[in-house]
């Protein structure tokens, strides 16, 4: 029988999709309670930079294996500015003009933005140097 092997490429990429899972549904859970007594956009922006947080230290450690740093950290969102922008059309577009419930808009736009997310993170971080004095301890 032969034994399946995996592409360093298709192992990132992986990797990228099992802690973009993780995010999502910690990410969702967060923007479900924080709708309860704010606004879906207001709720949305919360758990969006909880997010970020969370995707640049597993992207970092486990996808890319570069090391943390002040100077990523700060420019990581940069990547996401874009991503909420376009996110956020979506969902204002998906709730008010195509009537989609708020609870399941935000999954769905997830799965759209998951390419570019992808592209810009391996960007961001995989051109980083593997050293330098500003990592974070």
């Amino acid at each position: 029988m032969r034994c399946l092997t995996l592409t360093p490429q298709v192992q990132r990429w992986l990797r990228f999709v099992v802690g973009g899972g993780i995010n999502t549904g910690s990410s969702y859970l967060l923007y479900l309670l924080a709708s309860l007594i704010l606004s879906y956009q207001v709720a949305f922006f919360i758990a969006y930079i909880a997010g970020i947080f969370f995707s640049y230290w597993f992207n970092a450690r486990f996808v890319f294996h570069v090391p943390l740093s002040w100077k990523s950290l700060l420019s990581y969102p940069l990547v996401y500015v874009v991503q909420y922008v376009i996110s956020a059309l979506l969902l204002g577009s998906a709730v008010e003009w195509l009537g989609i419930d708020k609870r399941i808009a935000p999954l769905a736009i997830t799965l759209i933005t998951l390419p570019i997310t992808y592209v810009m993170s391996k960007f961001l971080l995989a051109s980083r140097k593997p050293a330098s004095p500003d990592h974070l301890q």
